[in-house]
């Protein structure tokens, strides 16, 4: 017998990068169920059997109109600044009950605070295979270091972008990078633009060393780096600055990364000969 056929509605809720969505949609695919994706909860049907919020706010209004649903929400990050702890705050207290709650880590689920007695489960994030399958294969280093990511996140590091070009470094920057941002980068930095997620492996394998940098504010200092997974499943070594989330993972996986200080006295050396020691000790 045939088992009925379930659609998983899955509302983004902003213009987050989220690659994890099709990795959810090719896995309810490939078990025989349907899946499809929404900017909002405005489009999903009234008839929808389960609807999966990556939050963001979830107005009352769609949840009501949605309410026969299995409503599950997923927190793959806290709020980000500014006023980060009253926008969690707000959630906490303003968001719909739902079914079912997903957290990209402990830390996330702490933060939230939920005592409600609903179901929760912790999903970090993972990488997708085109990125193992990448390290397997030869490349020719055309770059010394790559960056891949929010590119707006840059705008405190460049100071250390224009270390690395001193340093006679050369940086590719995978990903759309803003007018404000292109106009102040070295000339060493070279820019792709927007390219499909399954052409990110190929683009990285293009340098030597992937590039980790995190802004040392919550909730980003807590919360895992996705580009720094990509970065080693894909087989590079990597280059971060210090902050605590990257020390954990450093100290639970063995990882060996090298490690930038906050003294930007240092960067020369650090872009320069250290360079040149992998594997580090940090």
């Amino acid at each position: 017998m045939l088992k009925p056929s379930v659609t998983v509605h899955f509302v983004r809720n902003g213009p987050s990068y989220l690659p994890e969505i099709d990795a959810y949609v090719a896995f309810i695919q490939a078990h025989g169920q349907q899946a499809l994706v929404h900017n909002t909860g405005a489009t999903v049907p009234v008839n929808a059997q389960v609807v999966w919020w990556i939050c963001g706010r979830i107005p009352h209004a769609d949840a009501q109109h949605l309410r026969t649903a299995f409503h599950i929400h997923e927190y793959a990050s806290a709020s980000v600044p500014p006023h980060a702890w009253l926008k969690d705050k707000v959630k906490h207290w303003t968001q719909p009950k739902p079914d079912y709650r997903i957290f990209q880590n402990g830390w996330v689920r702490e933060r939230m605070g939920f005592s409600d007695g609903v179901p929760s489960a912790l999903r970090d994030m993972g990488v997708a295979q085109t990125f193992l399958d990448a390290a397997t294969h030869s490349s020719t280093n055309e770059f010394d270091l790559v960056f891949l990511g929010e590119m707006n996140r840059l705008m405190p590091f460049l100071p250390l972008l224009q270390c690395i070009h001193e340093a006679g470094r050369s940086l590719l920057l995978v990903g759309d990078v803003p007018d404000a941002l292109r106009t102040q980068l070295p000339t060493s930095v070279t820019c792709t633009g927007r390219v499909p997620h399954t052409d990110v492996p190929r683009q990285l394998r293009r340098a030597r060393f992937g590039l980790n940098l995190v802004s040392n504010l919550t909730p980003y200092n807590q919360q895992t780096s996705t580009k720094l997974l990509e970065y080693c499943a894909a087989g590079l070594p990597v280059v971060s600055n210090d902050y605590a989330w990257v020390r954990y993972f450093a100290a639970h996986h063995g990882a060996n990364f090298h490690l930038l200080r906050d003294d930007p006295s240092t960067w020369p050396h650090s872009f320069g000969d250290a360079l040149e020691a992998y594997p580090y000790v940090t």
